[in-house]
This record gives C-alpha cells, sequence and structure tokens, in this order.
C-alpha cells in the first residue's frame, strides 16, 4: 500500500523469545554499492560489471536514493525488456528507532545501468523477504550469517551468489558511512546493503531466491520471485 509518500509493508518480526507483525510505513529508501570489505573480491565485481559496460565508481562505498515505491513482498515484478537481474542483499529497516536485518534483492536494469547507474537502481522493484530479525539478537555473532541466491527453478536451479556477511561493511558502519553522505535513515527507512559477486558472472534470469541464513539459530530469512519481461515497442 501506498500513501503517497511511502511504502507501508507489513513483517513477522522474529525477537529470540517472541514474534510479532509489524507495520511499517518506509518514507526512505538507500541502495549502498562497493560496500565489500575484501578489496579484491570487490575488485572483483568491479570488474565483473565492467564487462557489461558499468564504469567503476568514483569512491567506494556509494549510497543511492530510490523510491520507497519500488519496495514490494511480492512474488513477481514487472521489468522492461530481459536485461535485469536480482542479487542478494542483507537490508537494514529503522523502525521508531529499532534496528531489523532483513534480507532481499536489489533487481537492476543491467542495460541501463552501463550508462546510468542511478537511474537503472530507480527502474526495477526491490522485492523484499517477508519477515525481519531483531539487530540486537543476531549483533553478538553477526559474521556467521551467510547470504545465498539462486537462479532458475527445480532441476534447472543453480547457485548464484554463497558468503559471509563479513565480506561486506557492518551494519553500524554502513548507516554512519550513508548519514555521513547524507541520507537521514530514521524511523521509516530502509537501506540494501550490498552484495557478493556472482558465481559465473552477472546475468539475467527470470526466476531469482535468496536468503539470510542464520548458523548459530539455525534459521533463514527466504524470499523467492519472478521477474516478468514486458514486451519492448518501438
Amino acid at each position: 500500500m501506498t500513501d503517497g509518500h511511502g511504502r507501508s509493508l507489513t513483517f513477522d518480526v522474529h525477537y529470540r523469545a517472541r514474534s510479532e507483525r509489524r507495520t511499517v510505513v518506509v518514507r526512505e529508501t538507500v541502495i549502498a554499492g562497493w560496500t565489500g570489505r575484501d578489496r579484491a573480491k570487490m575488485n572483483a565485481h568491479i570488474a565483473e560489471l565492467a564487462e557489461l559496460g558499468v564504469a567503476p565508481p568514483v569512491r567506494t562505498p556509494l549510497f543511492y536514493r530510490v523510491s520507497s515505491t519500488r519496495l514490494t513482498g511480492a512474488a513477481a515484478i514487472e521489468v522492461c525488456g530481459e536485461a535485469s537481474s536480482g542479487e542478494v542483499e542483507f537490508v537494514v529497516l529503522n523502525d521508531a528507532g529499532e534496528m531489523f536485518i532483513g534480507v532481499g534483492s536489489d533487481h537492476t536494469d543491467r542495460r541501463v545501468e552501463s550508462y546510468d547507474i542511478t537511474t537503472a537502481k530507480q527502474m526495477c522493484d526491490k522485492p523484499l523477504a517477508p519477515a525481519l530479525w531483531a539487530w540486537q539478537d543476531v549483533r553478538p555473532h553477526w559474521e556467521r550469517l551467510v547470504l545465498r541466491s539462486w537462479i532458475g527453478t527445480g532441476a534447472a536451479r543453480e547457485s548464484y551468489q554463497e558468503g559471509s556477511v563479513g565480506e561486506l561493511l557492518a551494519p553500524a558502519d554502513l548507516v554512519a558511512a550513508a548519514r555521513a553522505a547524507g541520507a537521514a535513515l530514521g524511523s521509516g527507512s530502509v537501506m540494501f546493503c550490498g552484495t557478493l559477486p556472482a558465481l559465473g558472472g552477472i546475468r539475467p534470469a527470470r526466476e531469482f531466491a535468496c536468503e539470510l541464513f542464520d548458523p548459530v539459530y539455525q534459521r533463514r530469512l527466504t524470499h523467492a520471485y519472478v521477474a516478468c519481461a514486458l514486451p519492448p515497442v518501438g
């Protein structure tokens, strides 16, 4: 639901001792890019994007703004043509001063990205898993959490990304850097926090699935969706 100033989303919020349903009106959405801690791996991601014609960043990290109406928990999104692809990211959500962790996909139009990254980020909906974890519960073992994604389905499903969240800048560091860059990130904000290199290179896929796995509490945040291509005209 949109109220003209943001996106209203309802999540299942999981604490260690309880769970609750919570509706959040998101009024600010930030996409953090180039957030890798390991310079070699980040350079690998920059190189795979360069193969698609994407210019390297002028500095790292960078923080792109997108409309909060692009956020969705739907199982299908519509995209222009067949040159877009997803990428798994952990997500930080601030509600009433409390921080939560989620997982989503920064689905991006790769053709547009080759000449205008900011516009490319705005071109596609940003799928989010329907559940969140309280940051306070995962903070003590944060770097043991694992991000994964897959493309395709059934027998054709293949691993697309996998790695520790420790390969990326920590949530508190990203929030501080984003605020220094001009983002408010107050109550009612969401930030996608960067991704991992794709196994075998970035490539479009109609079906995308992602998860954030917590090996300590043996639980997962998951989401899957289909990218339905609209026919080109003209």
